[in-house]
């Protein structure tokens, strides 16, 4: 019995479980979509698709209304044209499970036995939030795998590569620019101060279109939909106002201060840092959706074995979250699908969540224990 656990627990079986049931999710989202009058694929994957088919076409896939991303996604996803609709999830499923091989590294580099590393990297391998979006068809798994990436090469002190995939996760989404400071911050050390110059290029291939509508059209996104940020009944109410783009441009105030804050406090711990500026952008942004959360919950892996949180505790802190998140779910339920005005109780319950959230941050930051000097460890 024992050597059966020890056997079910043995990283090599754990990322093929663990793939084996996102494989397994994708056939019965197929099932679903084929049989059910409610799809299990994430509308944004035909959103992916058809600008995927404009380039395939010789056209720019910003002819697809809505498609908000880097052309490099389209890109990716050309093969949903030329071979199978299933390709874009299937790619979205490697990355996630790469994403768990990544943490499971970083841990180890960071000094923790092989064990705990593989325990800790179960949090995110055997996650349904994280298995139900990117089997549903949603992108996010490749920007975790990315900063995942980034932190490991700069734990490994492999700064090149750590530039290339943080020069490509900035471009695939621009929440990590905000890492920007804190790696700086880490690489002005004494070893390294030679080291940190870097020369960067970037290679445009739509011009002004894939600048505004990947990076500028987010700074003045006035996104009026009901959403767990705080900030979208004040839009909401002030959609034809003169002054609507001013207080979107003013939202991004509480984030800056903060980030600034976070970055200088915990200068030291570059993954910790990163948790934390995720964390904080997340809450504090004038969208926020349920997919937002993977961007800072594949960073909570490598901060939880640093955190002096008992059982019990942390546990109270899990379900307070997902209470949160249940309260504000139950008025959005009832606009969303009964056609009930709720939007003062959606915004209500947004800002409770935004509390709950700042309170799980603070008692992180108040049980965690920063990272000593990494050990440099031979990773099998």
């Amino acid at each position: 019995m024992e050597r059966l656990i020890s056997r079910l627990t043995d990283k090599h079986v754990l990322f093929s479980v663990s793939l084996a049931v996102r494989l397994a999710l994708v056939a019965y989202g197929d099932h679903q979509d084929r049989t059910m009058a409610v799809k299990y694929t994430d509308i944004d994957y035909n959103v992916f698709t058809d600008a995927a088919r404009f380039i395939t076409e010789g056209e720019s896939p910003y002819n697809r209304s809505t498609y908000r991303y880097t052309p490099l996604l389209a890109w990716l996803l050309t093969p949903n044209i030329y071979l199978s609709m299933v390709f874009g999830k299937i790619l979205f499923i490697v990355c996630d499970v790469l994403s768990g091989l990544l943490i499971y590294r970083i841990l180890r580099l960071r000094g923790l036995t092989s064990e705990t590393a593989r325990r800790v990297s179960y949090l995110w391998l055997l996650n349904p939030l994280p298995m139900g979006v990117s089997t549903r068809g949603n992108a996010e798994s490749i920007l975790a795998a990315l900063v995942l990436g980034t932190l490991l090469c700069m734990e490994s002190r492999h700064l090149i590569c750590a530039a290339i995939l943080y020069g490509l996760s900035v471009h695939m989404k621009i929440y990590p620019v905000t890492y920007a400071l804190p790696i700086a911050l880490t690489l002005r050390t004494p070893e390294s101060r030679a080291k940190d110059k870097q020369k960067w290029r970037r290679i445009i291939r739509y011009g002004w279109e894939f600048l505004h509508q990947t990076y500028l059209y987010h700074l003045t996104r006035r996104d009026i939909r009901h959403n767990f940020s705080p900030y979208f009944y004040m839009l909401y109410l002030t959609a034809d106002s003169r002054w609507s783009q001013w207080i979107g441009l003013a939202a991004f105030l509480p984030q800056l201060i903060l980030l600034l804050a976070a970055s200088w406090a915990f200068r030291g711990d570059l993954a910790f840092s990163c948790f934390l500026h995720t964390a904080i952008f997340v809450s504090f942004n004038k969208v926020c959706t349920s997919q937002y959360f993977l961007w800072y919950l594949c960073l909570l892996p490598l901060v939880i074995p640093h955190l002096s949180l008992s059982l019990k505790q942390g546990s109270g802190l899990l379900l307070l979250w997902f209470a949160g998140q249940g309260i504000w779910l139950g008025p959005a339920y009832f606009l969303e699908f009964e056609g009930h005005n709720t939007f003062l109780l959606i915004w209500l319950a947004g800002l409770l969540f935004l509390i709950i959230n700042c309170f799980v941050l603070s008692q992180i930051i108040a049980h965690y224990k920063p990272a000593q000097t990494p050990q440099r460890l031979k990773v099998e």
